[in-house]
């Protein structure tokens, strides 16, 4: 896929006699609004449109008598991936499972463009929906869109779901015949499998559609003709279509918020809403203090040339011996001003090696450049190196090395920047840093936060269960390698009463009381661990913990790792032997216990910056198989994924043969206006199972070792002058 040069877009926009401007604005919302159904498209039909790279999406639409619930991502600008409930007014699970409650499907979408739009020829996309669910609302379909002035044009063909209008034969069936009749075992309920025996067989029909947006920015209309004639539908009666065309309006209240309404089957108010947000371009305005003044400097450049200093948040001392410098002082204005927790500060030769953790800015190079002043101002003559070696729950990561005279006339003139930045070098940390310590750590220290927190439990007979809550978390550090940790959980509010369902299972019932412990009790433990790390040796990292290590189980374990210095593969192994908790979630245990355990490998592809992680092993019901996750993280910080369990539980795994979700991941200074390393997660799966349920551990080596990476490090390079 070749995208089109910038200049292409501008001589096309004056052929057609549009305006640049308009295209950038008035033109903002056509085609990018999501379906009844989630995903890019009109109403009921899908259209080859991809939102923003980064774009997350939820949606709430409502025509009788589907509600559907959809969560949709788009990791890269050609692929769109879409998570749904579909509530069933009119049809239920049935007396002997929930009652009188209403049926609940759960599917996954996804589409794939096949190349863009030009001048003369459409975006072209290729999509499946409901193929990692039920299959009751299965479809797939080739679909073009292309754009005319302030008019989106899409026409597709769909089969399944979208195509049982039937209006021709598969034209895939002049390939094989098996592609004219679409498979219908088991009443098209595929039970949570890939339904890959469906995939574009049977009838195909014709759909498409028109949106058109209005000189009034904020509302965009749609016009659409569908390719489903409503005659097999999941519902318990069939539905009358008076008309296959369907009328629509979207209006936007801001580029978060937009509101849908429209008259489909020509007889059937539509109503919806969506939430978005670009999860790519997440920022905030910061108001952290500003680098400090550099108060000796060497001679300065040009003015044309020169850099604007910044103003000072604190007074510094001049000159300083290093036996005069107040380096507790300057360890309290590296944690302050620069972010670093510091452990110890030591002079050797010329060199001044500060080994201390990260704390506040995801980017290194601004916690450095920051540093670099600070060190400059209060370290003596003599030393002409600064040397950040920097560490993990007192791993070892790596060693930073900055020159001193370079960086102070890189921070007055622009012009000296290129021979700072190839003057810096970077190396794993190898064995103890030697020389006279000037400040050192206190080794026990304990903190703590208190925050809000959450748990759900959705896509069983039950419907939307959830439990808001205050959660106190407190850490005690005995040493740099181990601590205590531990959080406490309060319920604020709840509707687990609601929680009756409980199905069959001839798996051990590792997850499925879920229920039970977030209804028990007001007041719980969810962690109580002590956790200790050692460095085994140049790239082999390891861990051991023990104590309540989630909410439903304690145990002991460790975890190995091998990950190679700046290296995009890493390899890890854990092992866990664990007790199932007492429902009320303090210190009784119940009778199941298990051995659990992975190998996981790390792949940080050149694809897209996708993370690929497979883990193989025992999961906690016993069960033996895989998971595998994929997820890309932005420039923001945020990252968002997905991922998916096979095992050998075969039909005892429960409902469906694997188990599957979304998640995304968010660092918090994306909505504050301070820097922070902290990261808030939100993950979403069909069904709480008992197959391929894995141990929540808290503390991962991978996470801790994240800064043996450098792409971000050179990425951020302006970052050392912020």
């Amino acid at each position: 896929m070749i995208a089109s040069p910038a200049w292409a877009g501008m001589f096309e926009a004056i052929d057609t006699g549009t305006d640049l401007k308009d295209l950038d604005t008035h033109q903002h919302h056509l085609g990018s609004g999501q379906t009844d159904s989630g995903g890019v498209g009109l109403m009921q039909t899908p259209s080859a449109r991809m939102a923003p790279i980064g774009e997350f999406s939820l949606s709430y639409n409502y025509v009788e008598p589907y509600r559907r619930y959809s969560i949709s991502l788009q990791p890269a600008d050609w692929f769109e991936f879409t998570f749904r409930y579909t509530k069933i007014d009119n049809r239920l699970y049935g007396s002997s499972i929930a009652g009188d409650r209403s049926y609940l499907d759960k599917g996954l979408d996804a589409k794939l463009r096949l190349w863009e739009e030009s001048r003369y020829l459409p975006e072209v996309a290729l999509g499946v929906r409901d193929a990692g669910g039920t299959t009751l609302f299965g479809a797939e379909y080739l679909v073009a869109s292309k754009r005319w002035y302030d008019l989106d044009f899409s026409l597709g063909l769909g089969w399944g779901y979208l195509g049982t209008r039937g209006d021709m034969v598969s034209p895939l069936g002049v390939l094989d015949d098996r592609f004219k009749t679409r498979p219908t075992e088991g009443g098209g309920d595929q039970g949570g499998e890939f339904a890959l025996n469906q995939i574009f067989r049977g009838p195909a029909a014709i759909f498409g559609g028109i949106e058109y947006q209005t000189p009034w920015d904020p509302l965009v209309l749609q016009l659409e003709y569908e390719g489903n004639d409503y005659t097999n539908e999941p519902s318990s009666e069939p539905l009358q279509q008076d008309s296959p065309l369907n009328i629509g309006a979207r209006y936007h209240l801001n580029d978060s918020v937009a509101l849908q309404a429209g008259w489909e089957r020509g007889n059937t108010l539509m109503t919806g809403i969506t939430l978005s947000a670009n999860l790519a371009g997440l920022s905030q305005v910061k108001r952290d203090p500003e680098p400090i003044t550099i108060s000796r400097a060497t001679a300065p450049a040009e003015p044309s040339t020169s850099r604007p200093q910044q103003s000072s948040t604190s007074e510094v001392a001049d000159s300083a011996t290093g036996s005069q410098a107040d380096w507790r002082a300057t360890t309290d204005q590296l944690l302050t001003n620069a972010g670093i927790r510091v452990n110890r500060i030591l002079v050797s030769g010329d060199t001044l090696v500060v080994e201390g953790e990260p704390t506040k800015y995801r980017s290194l190079a601004r916690t450095e450049g920051r540093a670099n002043r600070i060190l400059h101002n209060n370290a003596p003559d003599t030393v002409t190196t600064f040397r950040y070696r920097w560490q993990s729950r007192g791993l070892n990561l790596r060693d930073d090395v900055h020159s001193r005279e370079a960086f102070v006339e890189a921070a007055e003139s622009v012009q000296a920047e290129p021979d700072y930045y190839y003057g810096i070098y970077t190396t794993p940390a190898k064995g103890d840093a030697h020389g006279e310590v000037l400040a050192d750590a206190e080794e026990q220290r304990f903190e703590y936060n208190i925050g809000p927190g959450y748990n759900q439990n959705l896509g069983g007979p039950d419907g939307y269960l959830y439990q808001l809550l205050v959660r106190a978390n407190g850490e005690y550090m005995t040493d740099p390698n181990g601590w205590f940790s531990g959080t406490l959980g309060w319920t604020v509010a709840d509707n687990f009463d609601k929680y009756d369902y409980v199905a069959d299972s001839e798996l051990p019932r590792v997850r499925t009381y879920i229920g039970d412990y977030l209804a028990e009790s007001s007041l719980g433990i969810t962690n109580l661990q002590y956790t200790r790390t050692k460095r085994l040796g140049d790239n082999w990292f390891a861990m051991g913990y023990g104590g309540l290590l989630e909410m439903m189980y304690a145990g002991v374990g460790s975890e190995v790792l091998y990950r190679p210095f700046n290296s995009d593969w890493a390899l890890g192994a854990d092992l866990n032997y664990v007790h199932q908790r007492e429902f009320d979630q303090q210190f009784g245990l119940r009778d199941y216990s298990t051995w659990t355990g992975h190998l996981s490998a790390y792949v940080q592809t050149d694809f897209e910056d996708v993370l690929a992680k497979v883990s193989v092993g025992r999961y906690l019901a016993k069960d033996i198989g895989t998971t595998i996750d994929l997820s890309r993280e932005f420039a923001s910080g945020a990252r968002m994924g997905a991922w998916a369990t096979f095992t050998d539980a075969g039909d005892k795994f429960g409902e469906g043969s694997f188990d599957k979700g979304v998640y995304i991941s968010l660092p918090l200074d994306a909505f504050f206006t301070s820097y922070s390393r902290d990261r808030v997660s939100l993950a979403w799966q069909p069904l709480t199972r008992d197959g391929g349920a894995r141990l929540d551990r808290r503390y991962s080596l991978y996470g801790m070792t994240e800064d043996r990476e450098l792409d971000r490090f050179w990425e951020n390079r302006e970052d050392f002058w912020e």
